[in-house]
């Protein structure tokens, strides 16, 4: 099953993430996680230390792997040939980093392509690898972009299975989240669920719920605010310090259940 968790900036999505990680690979699945943000953190939201978290590069800014792939280095110049296809089935377990012996991270980095339209070395390799991942991958494939699914067009978005858009609990949020599953739809992914995150009062988030997408409504869970997630982050732990009983892991585990459920619907289909 190929998850996506998207949301700007600031929502949670990447606590959301790790969290899945965890529940997930609790209920023995074999989880992969791909951190696909331009600024990648979701390691230390798994557990990685902060320092050994600091010294990732992510396979978009590794330069002497992305020459070694595809026959050119990132920043050669205009006119420079190089591998649309280089080879990437040995990443995940190259630069992988082991969580747990069921769960594991591989640090993408962003594969949005520059403004002006060229594609680079390192974004072609990112992207290749992300795509032999989604076609390939027969386990729990979590991926967190800062973006919508926009950012990896058509043909690879279709291969997600999921999409999870995690936003506050605010008008001008739900907005932002209403308009970035309304691309997810538009690129043909199957199923849609939005995830409000950090709620304090559950009746007015299910109203403005209510007042955003009443005209296209989107499944939704709702993830309470919960101090533990604030003292894990200053604490520089991940999220598998928080207790099981927590608020905020019951409703993790509330959502990890319903795609779960999804997941076996799908199957019997």
């Amino acid at each position: 099953m190929k998850i996506l968790v998207a949301g700007k900036g600031g929502v949670g999505k990447t606590t959301v993430s790790a969290l899945l990680a965890h529940i997930l690979a609790d209920e023995g699945y074999s989880v992969l996680c791909l951190d696909a943000d331009s600024v990648p953190n979701l390691a230390q939201s798994l557990g990685v230390p902060y320092e050994k978290a600091l010294e990732i590069v992510p396979l978009s800014r590794n330069e002497d792997l992305a020459e070694e792939r595809t026959g050119a280095r990132p920043g050669s110049g205009w006119g420079v040939i190089f591998s649309l296809t280089p080879k990437v089935d040995d990443l995940a377990d190259k630069y992988g980093i082991r969580i747990r012996p069921n769960l594991s991270l591989v640090v993408v980095g962003s594969i949005e392509q520059p403004k002006e339209g060229c594609m680079c070395p390192s974004i072609a390799l990112a992207r290749a690898f992300l795509t032999h991942v989604l076609l390939k991958e027969k386990d729990i494939v979590i991926v967190d972009s800062e973006a919508g699914a926009e950012v990896f067009g058509r043909g690879l978005a279709e291969k997600f299975d999921i999409m999870i858009c995690v936003a506050e609990p605010t008008l001008k949020s739900l907005m932002i989240a209403k308009k970035l599953l309304r691309m997810g739809r538009e690129l043909n992914i199957s199923k849609l669920l939005l995830v409000m995150n950090k709620v304090r009062d559950t009746v007015e988030a299910s109203q403005l719920y209510g007042k955003v997408f009443s005209d296209e409504p989107i499944p939704y869970c709702m993830i309470r605010y919960d101090e533990n997630v604030v003292k894990a982050d200053n604490s520089g732990l991940g999220v598998d310090s928080i207790p099981r009983d927590s608020t905020v892991y019951q409703d993790a585990m509330s959502l990890a259940r319903r795609i779960l459920s999804l997941k076996r619907r799908s199957k019997v289909g």
